[in-house]
């Protein structure tokens, strides 16, 4: 590997080391909240909803796992669905409704009250994240979103807006899928630990 190449990868990870310490004091109240969102919905029967598009839509269907399967520990499965997950389903939607109506109209099939829809953005004004906001608020649905540092207009149109402290797609990201890591690592040890996994 050339010098040119190790000293990028290094400073890549400086500054992702760098913005970690950051979203460790910045983001350690709005997580908590988030986390006692997911254990509260789990309580009460409810399920988490997660939906994305391109990157996110990566961390949706990855969290979703983290959830159904474990994240660290053993106990039930947990009821979590992404909604980037059946791509006839998305594209049918696309070619009969437009792009906008994806992810509102498979939530409009499966989502209920006492659910939780967790939306991953990097810029917080993709149509489709927005329209799927305005129908779960619509179906009495709450929802959280991870955005970037400005949060976009999606940050003004959600329950609870993690606005994690950083830009650019790839930081940003690699900064909420840590978050989301976190707030799983949590809520499955509260839910070992106080026995509500039976």
């Amino acid at each position: 590997m050339s010098l040119q190449a190790s000293e990028s990868i290094r400073a890549h990870l400086s500054g992702l080391a760098r913005a970690a310490d950051e979203a460790a004091s910045d983001l350690a109240d709005s997580a908590s909240r988030y986390a006692e969102m997911v254990h509260r919905t789990f309580l009460e029967g409810g399920r988490l909803l997660f939906a994305g598009n391109g990157g996110s839509a990566a961390a949706a269907e990855h969290m979703a796992t983290e959830y159904v399967v474990r994240l660290r520990r053993e106990r039930r499965a947990l009821p979590a669905i992404s909604l980037t997950g059946n791509i006839p389903m998305l594209s049918a939607a696309a070619n009969d409704l437009g792009y906008e109506r994806v992810f509102a109209r498979i939530l409009e099939a499966h989502g209920r009250l006492g659910d939780l829809l967790v939306l991953h953005s990097t810029s917080g004004n993709s149509a489709n994240l927005l329209e799927v906001a305005a129908t779960a608020r619509n179906m009495g649905i709450t929802t959280v979103a991870l955005l970037d540092r400005d949060g976009g207009e999606l940050g003004s149109r959600v329950d609870l807006a993690i606005r994690v402290p950083a830009t650019g797609s790839a930081r940003v990201q690699e900064l909420q899928l840590a978050v989301e890591h976190a707030v799983a690592d949590a809520v499955e040890s509260r839910i070992v630990e106080d026995g509500s996994e039976a």
